[in-house]
């Protein structure tokens, strides 16, 4: 579902699109950029395909703006963008902005009640990337390396091998679907990424 039918079926009354795109094209953004929404948006309307009209609109609503704003400041990045989505839903009931903000801040960990299906379908949608391809992985992995460019080398490589270890350490998928599309490669990549990084440890042998 795009902006303006998930808009229309919350029953908005202004059209916040321009604001976003120009949020998304920001300069010093690599991989959080409008492509990255448009995908989720994408997968995550395929993952909730069973649900309701209003639940899907809300989903890609939640889809289009849970990294509207974006400074590498995890945290505090989620919780803007869930105050941006606010400011932008005017006409939308109260309890379908409560709600996208719900979904915006569950990105902040990637957690949600197991029976979230809204939760799931956004969440899921995010970490589609990291089943991708073993080419279009490393790009993504290199472009978030830039957006996190103002970290020296060593810094960067021990909080990502911690990322990566937690990534590894859980499911990371919560759908059937999506375990079955994306979970084996992004294994993979996860896998194949933080043994690049352990090597590069001064003390590894």
């Amino acid at each position: 579902m795009d902006w303006p039918a998930a808009i229309a079926t919350l029953g908005g009354t202004s059209d916040a699109w321009p604001r976003l795109e120009a949020r998304y094209g920001e300069p010093h953004r690599r991989y959080h950029t409008l492509a990255h929404a448009t995908a989720v948006a994408r997968d995550s309307a395929w993952l909730a395909e069973g649900l309701g009209e209003t639940d899907r609109a809300v989903v890609a609503v939640a889809a289009w703006t849970h990294d509207v704003v974006y400074d590498a400041k995890p945290g505090e990045d989620e919780r803007a963008s869930a105050a941006w989505a606010r400011e932008a839903l005017e006409g939308v009931r109260e309890e379908h902005i409560e709600r996208v903000e719900g979904l915006i801040l569950a990105t902040i960990k990637h957690d949600a009640p197991a029976g979230d299906h809204l939760a799931t379908a956004l969440l899921d949608a995010d970490l589609a990337i990291l089943g991708a391809s073993e080419a279009q992985y490393a790009v993504y992995a290199e472009a978030v390396r830039q957006e996190y460019a103002k970290y020296p080398d060593d810094v960067w490589r021990e909080g990502r091998i911690a990322v990566l270890e937690g990534m590894l350490s859980r499911t990371l998928y919560r759908s059937e679907a999506a375990r079955a599309r994306w979970a084996r490669a992004a294994e993979m990549n996860l896998t194949a990424e933080l043994t690049r990084w352990r090597r590069g440890r001064p003390d590894h042998r």
